[in-house]
């Protein structure tokens, strides 16, 4: 008990130190205060306690990245997911930026007008031609069935379309493949 208390101390005291705020400082756009990350990033901790196993090098290097990106470990727009690395005998936190991180990220691009995403349910009017989705539409007042697809839009800032559009299956297939298939962003 007395180690998870001196870590937990190490990893949050790390966070708040001088030295990593200044550091986050200097790597968050200017619309961000450290102070407002590092708590974030303490509030994280909290929701997930298996972080506080984390080396703490792998703990720093996924806050830094994070901080670069413009985005906090708010468990919405980016997730600190603890992994057993059982050769080296630790755990390591790893960073999964989650959909609404990649939108905001596109968004901050100054490339993209507008980008949509979606679930296409047994009920749905969905039709899609040369990449690109043409109707989705759906009745609010009716119950709209299982889900069978997905996909995400954007319309560049140059009128043109791009759009990937994946069925379930297909994502699954990615879910299963991924590191974090039982964790929270899935």
């Amino acid at each position: 008990m007395t180690t998870a208390i001196t870590k937990t101390t190490d990893i949050k005291s790390l966070i708040n130190s001088d030295q990593m705020q200044e550091q986050f400082a200097r790597a968050l756009p200017k619309h961000l205060s450290s102070e407002r990350f590092c708590r974030i990033a303490i509030t994280a901790l909290s929701r997930t306690p298996k972080l506080l196993k984390c080396t703490p090098e792998s703990m720093m290097k996924c806050l830094l990245d994070l901080s670069s990106m413009g985005l906090e470990p708010d468990g919405i727009r980016a997730y600190l997911i603890p992994f057993e690395n059982r050769k080296a005998g630790t755990v390591e936190c790893t960073l999964m930026v989650g959909y609404k991180g990649l939108v905001q990220l596109v968004r901050q691009s100054g490339e993209v007008g507008k980008i949509h995403t979606d679930i296409v349910c047994e009920n749905d009017t969905f039709q899609h031609s040369m990449g690109e989705v043409t109707v989705h539409t759906y009745d609010l007042r009716k119950e709209r069935g299982a889900p069978y697809a997905a996909y995400a839009q954007v319309t560049l800032k140059d009128g043109s379309v791009q759009a990937e559009i994946m069925s379930k299956g297909d994502v699954e297939k990615i879910r299963l493949a991924s590191q974090g298939k039982n964790s929270d962003p899935w």
